[in-house]
């Protein structure tokens, strides 16, 4: 139950007080025996408020303790349990009230948390030397299997050399474990005082990946990386003690809220969100990052849904930068990953720790994006229950530039028997949002913008755009359905590739930047051009965008059905001439017919101009809707069809984000059509201005492209306004 004075954090036990875990007698005979053992050594403490006598260095002079009553033991026991780290004035009133000194109280509660530090560690322990002894057995195991193999031709026994090569695969599998083990402990050891995760010695591996997914390379032009990493480096190894520690808190964090109800998370009044009580929060978890800075609001939302995908799986997409930022493409327009401090143990992400910077966007130019510098770190922690959770490294390495803090926030996520999973998403941050537009300042603050029950539908979408790329069973009676598999894959994957190009384009990015055009309203053109060069997905050149957001009072569904419409195209789009727009092949990706890929044909009624083909993505959920477009070449779309590499087919996308205004929460989910719900729609488009990228943009270029955006907005407003008239 005690121990001789060690290294300890909390330094050595001291025999002023020790807990009441035995019957008054044992205590009293267990604390004779220390306290003789504590002579022995050398190591006296002596009772507060001693005579000279007491003070006396003679080795073989008898010393006073003191021994608490039992009514201040259960006392102090009931409020340790309560706070163990008590503060000078409560252990001075908690003294007061058990008639003991301060100090004394300090040294019963320091020599508490030791002793639960040391029990802790004992468990800890036991269990890694049981994982060792069931490796040891493993082992053995496996050498008598190699002994008694016998020869499957002959039915005699093998030689030694013939099992060379698997006795030597077996040695270096148990000596990559063990070291796993060592390295898991040494952190542990060194920077928590605890191992950092439990882990299964002998799970599986990582399965393979089901899907070719977030295939495209990570450059400086799809995700602005090098724009972070030029401001913000690596941790340095005197950070990482801290960073680990703060990882290990957050955990612990995400997972209570996560779990929690009222009185932290409130429903809001028509039922849709949950809203964070921040006076409950700061009482549940006065520790924490720190106190919010002056200045800065509070985003906190909590949204729990369940999406069709195995479990494993989507721990693997969140922990891969790659496959997460494509994922969440038009949440996140930057992402990389700076350290890795663990790539977790046997095989799996069950303890891996990410030190990552990302930007999160709202695809408008009206919304300055949020970076953040934080580390990521998953853990395992039931069989079928992960959880991810981010926290912001600011208090680490404060910047006088940060504008966005996350606290702990991220998912638990927990297997369900059908192979789906049970998602629960926290979303916590603090930020400063004042150089938000007016136009999104209801759609930010509300938190429909960066909120959980975004990223959520998000996933769940995601997810089902997933399930159907690896679907075999496609029905084969309607027309236009491609039932090709292979078809299918090289279609969706080009389709993806458009989406994330046009995504990386639109929103306020520090890597970006924008221009405006004459005129001072909210519906102002902005503009920006790009070189393209050795990219064999875009046409080599110079590049123009343009975008411009502004509000419409329609329903956002009633925008996204008009925009994805083949039949209203031609009242919008100006560049098909007024030709009828015919719908060739479509791939269904989600549950709402909204969620497709479509190749259209633009048939020309000028009978001199060839016929046009249009790739197409339209893509909605609760809180956002994208219908995306690219023109295409006929050649390289049937090479694409018929299961070809669809990277090398040049794409310049434009296209529509729409989002609900904010204004009123019963149509954010965009479930009717006729709900007086405004819209918030950007529009974006991408020209080959001149196609030698070395030539110089014409003033005429850029007029040309801000009358053809704006005539389109035109078109738009007219022929919405008339149908909701």
């Amino acid at each position: 139950m005690f121990q001789q004075p060690n290294n300890m954090m909390e330094g050595q036990l001291h025999p002023l007080e020790m807990t009441q875990n035995a019957s008054e007698s044992e205590i009293v005979r267990m604390r004779d025996e220390e306290f003789d053992s504590t002579n022995k050594s050398g190591s006296e403490n002596h009772e507060l408020g001693g005579s000279g006598d007491d003070q006396d260095p003679r080795p073989n002079k008898k010393k006073r303790y003191h021994r608490h009553t039992q009514h201040q033991i259960q006392e102090m026991e009931a409020f340790f349990k309560e706070c163990p780290h008590p503060d000078d004035k409560q252990r001075k009133e908690l003294g007061r009230e058990l008639g003991l000194e301060p100090l004394q109280v300090k040294f019963w509660f320091q020599n508490k948390r030791t002793q639960m530090k040391t029990q802790h560690e004992r468990h800890e322990n036991t269990q890694l030397r049981t994982e060792n002894e069931k490796l040891r057995a493993d082992n053995m195991r496996y050498r008598e299997a190699l002994s008694t193999a016998s020869c499957p031709n002959c039915g005699g026994p093998t030689a030694v050399g013939q099992m060379s090569f698997d006795e030597h695969h077996l040695r270096l599998e148990n000596s990559r474990l063990r070291e796993e083990i060592d390295r898991i402990s040494a952190i542990a050891a060194k920077y928590v005082g605890k191992p950092v995760v439990n882990f299964p010695l002998l799970s599986s591996p990582a399965p393979p990946r089901p899907f070719d997914f977030g295939s495209q390379p990570v450059t400086e032009e799809m995700y602005g990386v090098g724009d972070l990493l030029r401001s913000i480096s690596a941790p340095s190894e005197a950070d990482k003690p801290m960073i680990i520690e703060l990882a290990v808190a957050a955990m612990e964090e995400l997972v209570r809220m996560a779990q929690m109800g009222e009185p932290l998370w409130m429903t809001s009044l028509d039922g849709t969100t949950c809203m964070l009580n921040e006076e409950e929060y700061i009482r549940t978890f006065p520790s924490g990052i720190g106190p919010k800075p002056t200045g800065f609001k509070c985003e906190a939302s909590k949204e729990t849904t369940v999406v069709i995908m195995n479990h494993i799986n989507l721990v693997e997409i969140l922990m891969d930068v790659n496959q997460w930022s494509t994922l969440f493409s038009g949440i996140v327009s930057k992402a990389s990953t700076l350290d890795v401090l663990s790539t977790g143990v046997a095989g799996n992400y069950n303890g891996a720790l990410q030190v990552m910077t990302a930007e999160f966007q709202v695809l408008s130019p009206l919304v300055p994006t949020r970076e953040s510098y934080y580390v990521r770190y998953c853990k395992q922690h039931a069989e079928g229950t992960w959880a991810v959770v981010d926290v912001s490294l600011d208090t680490i390495r404060p910047s006088p530039t940060v504008r966005c803090r996350r606290r702990p926030s991220g998912c638990l996520i927990q297997e369900m028997p059908n192979g789906y999973s049970k998602v629960t998403w926290v979303e916590h941050v603090e930020v400063d949002d004042g150089g938000v537009h007016n136009l999104y300042k209801q759609l930010v603050s509300s938190g429909h913008a960066f909120g959980a029950r975004r990223w959520v539908s998000t996933l769940d979408r995601q997810c089902e755009r997933l399930a159907s790329l690896m679907a075999s069973n496609i029905p084969t009676g309607d027309v236009g359905v491609i039932t090709n598999q292979d078809g299918r894959k090289s279609m969706l994957k080009l389709a993806e590739r458009m989406v994330i190009s046009f995504c990386g384009g639109v929103s306020a990015s520090t890597a970006h930047t924008w221009t405006t055009l004459s005129g001072t309203g909210a519906d102002d053109v902005r503009v920006m051009t790009r070189k393209s060069v050795d990219d064999p997905g875009r046409p080599p050149g110079i590049v123009l965008s343009a975008a411009t957001s502004f509000w419409l009072p329609v329903s956002p569904k009633r925008v996204f059905d008009f925009l994805r419409d083949e039949h209203s195209r031609s009242e919008w789009d100006i560049l098909s001439n007024g030709g009828a727009v015919q719908e060739m092949a479509h791939i269904a990706n989600g549950r709402d017919p909204g969620n497709c890929v479509s190749l259209l044909r633009v048939n020309s009624a000028n009978s001199s101009q060839s016929n046009m083909l249009i790739l197409q993505e339209s893509c909605t959920d609760p809180t956002a809707s994208f219908v995306i477009y690219a023109p295409v070449d006929i050649v390289a779309m049937n090479v694409v069809l018929n299961g070809g590499d669809p990277d090398y087919v040049a794409l310049l996308p434009s296209g529509f984000a729409i989002l609900p205004d904010g204004m009123t929460v019963t149509d954010v989910g965009m479930a009717d059509s006729g709900g007086s719900s405004g819209s918030l729609l950007t529009v974006a488009f991408q020209i080959l201005v001149d196609s030698v990228p070395t030539a110089k943009l014409s003033l005429g270029s850029v007029a040309t492209v801000n009358n053809l955006i704006a005539c389109t907005v035109e078109r738009i407003k007219a022929s919405l306004s008339c149908d909701n008239a």
